[in-house]
């Protein structure tokens, strides 16, 4: 399917339905909030949740009223990466629209933003929507990024100059046509955790499709742990090792090459 073909699900009347997968790797009471507030705010855009319990914890809790969208529960025997478990999750969705959504995002109670995400999404040719994220502090975050080559690295985390282009956004919270999502086959699971948003927006822009932000804003208010751990570190390096030498990110650099 090409790019006018991605949107020829879009709906003909019907109100645009979502599913939401969201991964847990121990985040069982931010699991929790955000269900509350996903049921809250946004539940006239939501169908069904699949939360994903990476490592054993506790079950969630259900309201006395029940969840006004099907939830489904996934414990995995053994812990998965990343995309991963975001592909399990939505393999075979019926729903026209898939979101991939952090535990650490919080709605905001003064701005619903699956509405105005789904209305992005559905525009012709658009493959990923995404919205403006803000930390703790209120602050826009560097949620929208150049190709991650070392000069950009250097100029953005040493020098702290803005970016240049919007080349990616990161997967805290997209949201995703279905058959956007089906052409080029989710996240690849050779990643087992970051650069996975990285090289699922570069195929999507390869496929000629883009990445619209959306009138909407969310909290993201985790830190990334490579920041903080060896293993998280060693694992990101691992990852940019294998973006560098892909062929997304070889095609993907051409193309920035020959556009500037």
């Amino acid at each position: 399917m090409g790019s006018d073909g991605v949107q020829a699900e879009a709906f003909s009347g019907h109100t645009p339905r979502l599913v939401v997968s969201i991964v847990s790797h121990g985040h069982g009471a931010l699991v929790q909030r955000l269900l509350y507030q996903l049921a809250q705010l946004s539940a006239s855009s939501i169908s069904r949740v699949v939360v994903t319990h990476n490592i054993p914890e506790p079950a969630l809790h259900t309201p006395a009223n029940g969840w006004p969208f099907q939830l489904d529960i996934v414990c995995n025997a053994a812990s998965r990466g990343f995309g991963a478990n975001h592909n399990h999750a939505l393999r075979g969705a019926n729903e026209p629209f898939v979101c991939v959504l952090n535990p650490d995002v919080e709605l905001l109670p003064s701005q619903e933003p699956f509405e105005a995400l789904l209305r992005a999404a559905m525009i012709t040719g658009v493959g990923c929507a995404y919205p403006r994220q803000l930390d703790a502090d209120g602050q826009e975050q560097d949620y929208e990024r150049e190709l991650p080559s070392l000069p950009a690295l250097w100029r953005r985390r040493v020098w702290r100059r803005p970016q240049r282009a919007v080349d990616w956004v990161n997967a805290a919270c997209i949201v995703m046509p279905r058959s956007a999502w089906r052409l080029v086959g989710g996240f690849d699971e050779a990643y087992h955790m970051y650069c996975e948003d990285v090289d699922l927006c570069l195929r999507l822009r390869l496929a000629g499709l883009k990445l619209q932000k959306a009138h909407a804003q969310v909290l993201h208010v985790g830190q990334r742990a490579s920041r903080k751990q060896w293993r998280h570190l060693l694992w990101h390096i691992r990852s940019l090792l294998r973006l560098w030498c892909s062929d997304a990110y070889c095609q993907a650099r051409s193309l920035s090459k020959i556009s500037n």
